[in-house]
């Protein structure tokens, strides 16, 4: 169950002013969602395997080839400033 200094802590956290009346108004509704979800701690989930997906499929991967010509040369002859096969920004950050 949480309590009264629960809400205001995730009030101050979402940055929410909230009144008293909308704080006991949301610890009374945060309340009852987590009453509603506390059958799910019981459930017993130790023989159960992950999951990746919960759809038995087979993913269909094309081969690892290269099917693009190299055209660095020509994307770095267009940019403003390259050194050494890379390019240069502005600096950003002190």
């Amino acid at each position: 169950m949480l309590t009264h200094q629960d809400v205001e802590k995730l009030a101050k956290l979402t940055q929410l002013a909230l009144s008293d009346t909308a704080l006991a108004e949301h610890l009374q509704a945060l309340n009852q969602t987590t009453s509603l979800l506390s059958p799910i701690k019981n459930i017993a989930t130790t023989t159960i395997e992950p999951l990746i997906s919960p759809l038995e499929i087979n993913q269909r991967l094309r081969a690892d080839v290269v099917s693009e010509t190299n055209q660095r040369d020509r994307y770095q002859s267009l940019a403003p400033a390259v050194e050494n096969g890379l390019y240069l920004v502005p600096k950003v950050l002190d």
